[in-house]
């Protein structure tokens, strides 16, 4: 019976095939990182069901933006959450805007941690922009946050 292939072309086929998925699936370029930070001025909540804290109160706000070391004011945010569980969690959505252009989220926010919001989208040098937001509480007061993207 004559062989049609020979186990060097085999292995050569799965190793190259192993390369092909390898370069298919690489990151094309490394993540971005932007640290910014919220001083959270205007948020104000729109009491809307039972009184109190309750499910479908409405959190909005729109706030000055400053860079990392929090001296230099860069742009603002706008935006709003909805209360979805009661003392613990509101979904939000948000643009933050900068001088070249603007990146949108949206997300938890959560009453007693850390949260993680998904990027959604942007405008200007962000408009491909995809990712995530981290955003931390610098204060028990909740009067300023460090928002860290990381940008794909």
């Amino acid at each position: 019976m004559k062989r049609w292939f020979s186990a060097r072309s085999v292995v050569g086929g799965v190793i190259g095939s192993g390369l092909a998925a390898l370069l298919l699936v690489a990151p094309a370029s490394a993540a971005t990182k932007l640290h910014v930070v919220e001083r959270a001025t205007s948020d104000a909540v729109t009491d809307l069901g039972a009184k109190g804290d309750s499910v479908g109160d409405v959190l909005t706000f729109a706030n000055e933006i400053y860079d990392a070391d929090n001296k230099t004011k860069i742009g603002s945010d706008n935006g709003f959450c909805i209360r979805t569980v009661v003392g613990k969690a509101w979904e939000c959505f948000w643009t933050l805007s900068l001088a070249k252009g603007q990146i949108t989220v949206e997300g938890p926010y959560l009453d007693a941690g850390d949260s993680v919001l998904a990027v959604t989208g942007g405008t200007g040098s962000y408009a491909t922009e995809r990712g995530e937001m981290a955003l931390h509480a610098r204060d028990a007061k909740g009067s300023e946050y460090d928002f860290v993207y990381t940008l794909k």
